[in-house]
């Protein structure tokens, strides 16, 4: 049983209704497949992965040098030096088929495998040939000093990444380290998106006088792309019910979304039209309508059959807010991740001016950020929320807490940078 009109959930309050009302076990549990490592850059693993051998493999220099055993080198000095006799030089990649006895050395370059018996390089800075055959080593070095020892990168059979980890580059050049180059992967999850709206039109259409583009849903379509959803473009509706119902069925069954974002509809002069159609979609229906955030205070959240859909404001800003709030985190979740709320890059800065907070409610505020004599200013730009250009000239937001009246010039605020 949803609240009435704008008895406002707070943000926290809607993440755990999310959670509380889906089944995400059941969503992702077929929802997997298996591609190369060259195009798995962030996604999200359904499996975990292990060393399936030790790397690199082999004792390995990291120097070049002269493969020895350490011991020979103790007390080494430049005036006192050891002297050790040459047995010749491992070639790169191949496996040396010989063994350094007390008094031998190696030549070896960086990257090449030791012989049997060496345990550390000595480099060659530190070393002068006499003649063909012998060296004068001038210095003390440690067991295994400029190698990596054959398992110090990895050992067989040690985890290396969970279940749910979104991969990096350096995670790619793991795998690629172990031979594994096919791995299974949750699928990216697909989002439709509903522009409603008797005044909208298309972004290729010229607008008539009370008429706009479609903003939002290429901004939106974006976003998505940007939180590693594929974004599904249906188009532009009248505020009519049985359009609207129509064209949400046919998009579930036709594509296999697994969320749908309906922008526009949610206010109070067209909100009947959305409300009674996500009602009608399935159990539990309508959750929320309206959260204690500025902008984006008359969003709609429903849950049909374990779907997820959103009615987003139609204005820019709002959208963009609310998705970052909501469904960014939603699709981690969809795909076994999990959301960490401060990915995103944030710095300190100083407020320029006074600004003004209703109590009880979660405020964003773009801001420009500039800096000047190394230190971070935040310049507020003011502009309602219907205003696509603000979010174009702002460096990030910066959130006023839910009891928080407001922020005085000179406060040290931290803006989450886009």
């Amino acid at each position: 049983m949803i609240r009435p009109l704008f008895e406002v959930s707070t943000p926290e309050e809607v993440i755990k209704l999310l959670k509380n009302n889906l089944n995400f076990k059941k969503i992702i549990q077929n929802n997997k497949e298996v591609i190369n490592i060259k195009n798995a850059l962030y996604r999200i693993l359904s499996k975990e992965i292990a060393a399936p051998v030790n790397l690199p493999g082999f004792n390995r220099s990291i120097m070049d040098g002269y493969a020895i055993r350490a011991e020979d080198s103790f007390g080494a000095t430049d005036s006192l030096p050891s002297y050790l006799k040459i047995m010749g030089e491992i070639k790169m990649g191949n496996r040396p088929d010989f063994k350094i006895n007390p008094g031998e050395a190696v030549k070896i370059s960086t990257g090449g495998m030791l012989p049997e018996g060496a345990n550390a390089v000595m480099m060659v800075e530190y070393t002068e040939q006499i003649d063909d055959t012998t060296i004068e080593a001038r210095r003390s070095i440690s067991p295994w000093e400029n190698v990596v020892r054959e398992d110090e990168d990895l050992k067989a059979g040690e985890i290396i990444l969970t279940k749910g980890h979104k991969l990096r580059p350096q995670d790619i050049g793991v795998l690629a380290g172990i031979g594994k180059t096919n791995i299974k992967i949750y699928k990216k999850p697909k989002i439709a998106i509903i522009s409603t709206g008797n005044e909208i039109i298309s972004a290729e259409s010229e607008p008539r006088i009370g008429q706009i583009r479609d903003i939002n849903s290429y901004t939106l379509g974006a976003c998505i792309e940007e939180a590693g959803g594929i974004p599904v473009y249906r188009g532009i509706i009248k505020d009519e019910v049985v359009l609207l119902e129509q064209e949400i069925k046919k998009t579930i069954k036709e594509d296999k979304v697994e969320v749908v974002i309906i922008s526009g509809g949610s206010s109070v002069g067209v909100r009947d039209v959305t409300l009674e159609v996500l009602n009608r979609l399935g159990k539990p229906g309508v959750l929320i309508h309206g959260v204690s955030v500025k902008p984006g205070k008359p969003t709609i959240l429903a849950i049909a059959d374990n779907r997820p859909i959103f009615g987003l404001p139609g204005h820019p800003v709002s959208a963009m807010i609310i998705f970052d709030l909501f469904v960014r985190p939603l699709l981690s979740w969809l795909q076994g991740g999990q959301y960490n709320y401060n990915s995103a890059k944030e710095i300190e800065a100083e407020l320029t001016c006074n600004m003004v907070s209703d109590s009880g409610r979660e405020d964003y505020i773009r801001v420009f950020v500039n800096e000047k004599e190394k230190k971070f200013y935040a310049e507020p730009i003011l502009g309602k929320s219907g205003l696509i250009s603000t979010m174009v000239r702002a460096s990030g937001l910066i959130k006023i807490g839910l009891n928080i009246e407001g922020v005085e010039k000179g406060s040290k605020v931290i803006v989450r940078l886009f």
